[in-house]
């Protein structure tokens, strides 16, 4: 084997000592662990059914990630369920069986509050409340895990997104925890077109006979499901086409691409549950 010229050698180790600290725990499996809980614009479940093969949020925040050299590896594990708020994540008995025990987590992003304002009663005083128990679950359950409070998308109207993300920061300062706002990159993008990053999911039953051969590439079930715009100049005039408001894989880019800058923030600063100066 050939041996590298002694200033090599030392001009490695000089980069290797320059290298920003990367303070995380990484102990399961050599990578850094990640979980992202949350509701449909965390799963992607129709993006999922459209493009099987992704990749999806989970893959391309690993893939972001890993483009980073000075990073250490990461496994992200995206344990999010289309309808679910806290309240059905804690009592339906998901968060035993796909959160509590998940060995080795050093980063929890936590995005809820979308489906528990439609489903919560008395929602201004009980989702805070709901939020602060998942907390104290995830707490138990992961004492070395950085937890991180994640404001919704541009899903609803600008008033509700409001309403619910002041709430998501209310408990986030509370629990003394870093919040990541990701409503302020999803918004500057929709100016690109307000939809630009959101699938069409629109009942065939409603779709005119004459375009059905059209249609048939995209049909699921009941409902015809097109990723993006290539079926908007066709059938863009009908009523509700762009009504459905979910992430396209591009939606869910935007939403891994800030994730990455953000989590490469936390590693390289070497920011973890036990070096956060909140705690």
């Amino acid at each position: 084997m050939r041996l590298a010229h002694p200033v090599t050698r030392v001009c490695s180790l000089l980069f290797l000592l320059t290298l920003p600290p990367v303070d995380t725990r990484a102990e399961h499996k050599g990578k850094v662990q990640i979980l992202l809980l949350g509701d449909s614009t965390t799963e992607g479940s129709m993006p999922r059914l459209m493009k099987p093969d992704g990749p999806h949020l989970e893959a391309v925040l690993e893939q972001l990630l890993a483009a980073e050299d000075d990073l250490p590896p990461c496994n992200v594990i995206n344990s999010s369920l289309s309808g679910e708020y806290i309240r059905r994540l804690l009592d339906s008995g998901r968060y035993n069986r796909d959160a509590a025990e998940l060995p080795g987590l050093d980063y929890i992003f936590i995005r809820y509050g979308l489906n528990d304002r439609a489903r919560v009663k008395h929602f201004t005083r009980e989702f805070p409340r709901h939020f602060h128990q998942l907390i104290d679950r995830l707490r138990d359950d992961h004492p070395e895990a950085l937890l991180i409070p994640m404001t919704v998308i541009p899903f609803a109207n600008k008033e509700v997104s409001s309403e619910i993300n002041a709430l998501v920061r209310q408990v986030a300062e509370k629990e003394k925890l870093p919040i990541f706002d990701i409503y302020p990159r999803y918004a500057e993008e929709l100016k690109k077109g307000d939809n630009m990053f959101n699938y069409r999911r629109y009942p065939l039953a409603k779709v005119p006979v004459k375009y059905h051969t059209l249609v048939d590439p995209f049909v699921h079930g009941t409902s015809v499901l097109v990723m993006a715009n290539e079926l908007d100049p066709v059938l863009g005039h009908l009523p509700g086409w762009y009504s459905d408001r979910h992430p396209n894989l591009a939606g869910y880019n935007i939403i891994a691409d800030e994730t990455a800058k953000h989590l490469t923030g936390l590693l390289r600063k070497g920011t973890t549950n036990s070096s956060n100066p909140a705690n």
